[in-house]
């Protein structure tokens, strides 16, 4: 309170420095300096959020994505062997050579994702370790760091990933032996019948994400988020909606409480999709709608790029609805694009059946093809047939039988 001792006219004049002095506290709370910034990223330098940024704009390249080969040797191996491919190290090594020398790949591929195994092997070419090949190609490499799966007890089979404790001291080697950025997959289901996923499996998970984003980013790893809800199920497009909307909405918040740099990071999520057995249809166009809607609702705009997984989708559906999604994009300002793995893999290793050994020259050529593909749909510029990207209403063997 001030209180005036003077004259009329003296006590006008300080009645207006008053005003004068509370305007310029109104405008500098209105209008801060940007420089005083301090939401994400305090614990970084300017170098360490610009390097963060560069990484993640790189593969946020327009036209280009993610080649997903970070399946462990277990998972790998099942592909091999149901193809009649022996499981050995070196086929392994092989075969991720052939994924990332295969000429023309780099025209459509801004990123790798390696199993550790991978990401110390070396290219029978040249003797280069696959992280230098692919720097070379400006493929920028990447790491999977997180480890085995777990159940959470008491939620009716809602899962979380393991892998924390020791993630600061991996990530430091990884990025030594060359990679760049790191991606951690937190798998949910949909089950509305059993109440899945549980509030609880969402916050664990994504809080989990949260925390490894933070750790990568200390490390100087630019880390890609990938809340993987399944495609499996009976749900609705509507019912996937609504799940990945509180799925995706509790990631931005718990990445943004604990200080994630936002703008040095990337999102990995699902085509929004109803479950494969959901006995309703709906069109690439609905499907595509819902993607943009989902996006619409909480993807922060400081994050550059959004890089759908496959997630069990054929090469045809994926590339379809992810064309459609980009053609819908409006003013959306993210770079769409890919990070496939199944999508992409499981028709080369089909080139392998019955022949006992990896076709190599064969597989190169239809992968740069599947890639040309991919690219397109990035671009919002792949048409495929008439059909691709629906989702046909599933129905059981005996009411079809009886139909």
């Amino acid at each position: 309170h001030i209180v005036v001792h003077h004259t009329h006219k003296n006590a006008q004049i300080i009645m207006v420095r008053v005003q004068f002095i509370l305007l310029a506290v109104a405008a500098a709370t209105v209008a801060p300096n940007v420089e005083a910034f301090s939401v994400g990223g305090t614990f970084l330098t300017a170098a360490q959020k610009a390097a963060l940024e560069e990484t993640a704009a790189a593969v946020a390249t327009p036209g280009k994505g993610i080649t997903a080969c970070d399946e462990g040797p277990g998972t790998i191996g099942g592909r091999f062997e149901a193809v009649g491919i022996e499981n050995t190290e070196e086929n392994r090594r092989k075969y991720r050579q052939m994924l990332f020398e295969a000429p023309g790949c780099e025209n459509y591929l801004s990123a790798a994702i390696l199993d550790p195994e991978t990401l110390y092997q070396k290219s029978s070419t040249d003797g280069k370790l696959f992280p230098e090949v692919l720097t070379e190609r400006g493929i920028v490499p990447g790491i999977k760091p997180h480890l085995k799966i777990y159940t959470l007890p008491g939620t009716n089979g809602d899962t979380v990933m393991q892998g924390l404790d020791s993630l600061a001291v991996r990530c430091k080697e990884y990025y030594d032996a060359g990679a760049r950025f790191a991606k951690w997959r937190s798998p949910l289901v949909i089950d509305v019948a059993s109440g899945c996923p549980t509030d609880l499996a969402i916050k664990a998970n994504m809080h989990d994400l949260a925390r490894y984003a933070l750790i990568c980013q200390s490390e100087g790893l630019m880390p890609i988020v990938e809340p993987d809800v399944s495609l499996t199920g009976v749900h609705t497009l509507e019912e996937a909606v609504d799940v990945n909307i509180r799925v995706q909405s509790e990631l931005f918040k718990a990445m943004i409480d604990h200080g994630v740099y936002m703008a040095g990071s990337t999102l990995k999520p699902n085509i929004i999709n109803p479950g494969k057995n959901c006995p309703v249809g709906y069109s690439l166009d609905e499907i595509a709608n819902a993607n943009i809607f989902v996006l619409e609702q909480s993807f922060p705009v400081a994050m550059k790029g959004s890089n759908y997984l496959s997630g069990g989708q054929s090469l045809e559906d994926a590339a379809a609805r992810l064309s459609a999604i980009n053609k819908k994009k409006g003013k959306g300002p993210w770079n769409l694009s890919f990070s496939w793995s199944q999508a992409l893999q499981l028709p080369l290793l089909e080139l392998c059946r019955g022949k006992g050994d990896l076709q190599l020259e064969e597989m190169s050529k239809l992968y740069v093809e599947e890639l040309t593909i991919a690219g397109a749909a990035a671009s919002g510029t792949y048409e495929g047939a008439p059909g691709d990207g629906d989702h046909v209403a599933f129905v059981a063997e005996k009411e079809a039988v009886v139909a």
